[in-house]
């Protein structure tokens, strides 16, 4: 694995242990020279994910949409800086840069970011891993909406192992290295069969 997609909020949040969570990340990732992709910013816990990475030597990728955003929100101190028309081209140019994605606490930015993810996942637009860095049990909403749609029949059990979840980032990081694509059940024919 050598460059991980990280979406994440523009903003801290309200309990530190997001912030905390982000530092230690960028640790992580910088330790293990994994590159650093995400979506530009300086503020948030984007911003501080972004500069543990580089106060660490490691390397980051920020890719940005052309005049979408104020100038002073983008880190000028990356290693690369990617400057797209749009959100879509900016959603694809960081999945095509990344061996993997994480998410990070955030608001609806993060959330459409990581599903629309998890759904090429899902789709086979990729076989890369995806995983929720679930700090202070953040995602354990998102986690039971899984549950609850697969427990109502609109998702495949197998689909849930598309998505990885851990509370701390090294076991989180080593879930990902070793990640298989799971074998999916085959939902057209199903659909037929009712």
């Amino acid at each position: 694995m050598n460059r991980i997609c990280v979406y994440s909020g523009s903003n801290f949040g309200n309990n530190p242990e997001y912030k905390k969570a982000a530092l230690q990340l960028g640790e992580i990732l910088a330790q293990n020279k994994i590159d650093l992709v995400y979506g530009g910013s300086n503020v948030g816990l984007m911003g501080e994910l972004s500069n543990q990475v580089l106060k660490n030597n490691g390397k980051v990728i920020g890719v940005m949409p052309k005049g979408l955003f104020p100038k002073e929100i983008a880190n000028v101190n990356l290693t690369q800086f990617i400057e797209v028309a749009d959100m879509h081209e900016r959603k694809k140019k960081m999945a095509d840069l990344s061996d993997g994605f994480i998410a990070l606490p955030g608001g609806v930015g993060t959330y459409e970011e990581l599903l629309e993810t998890l759904s090429w996942a899902q789709l086979k637009i990729h076989s890369k891993p995806v995983g929720i860095l679930n700090v202070a049990h953040f995602f354990d909403p998102l986690i039971d909406m899984i549950d609850r749609a697969i427990q109502e029949g609109f998702m495949n059990h197998s689909n849930k192992k598309l998505l990885l979840a851990d509370s701390d980032p090294n076991h989180l990081l080593d879930k990902m290295k070793t990640y298989s694509p799971p074998e999916l059940g085959i939902k057209w024919r199903d659909l037929q069969a009712k």
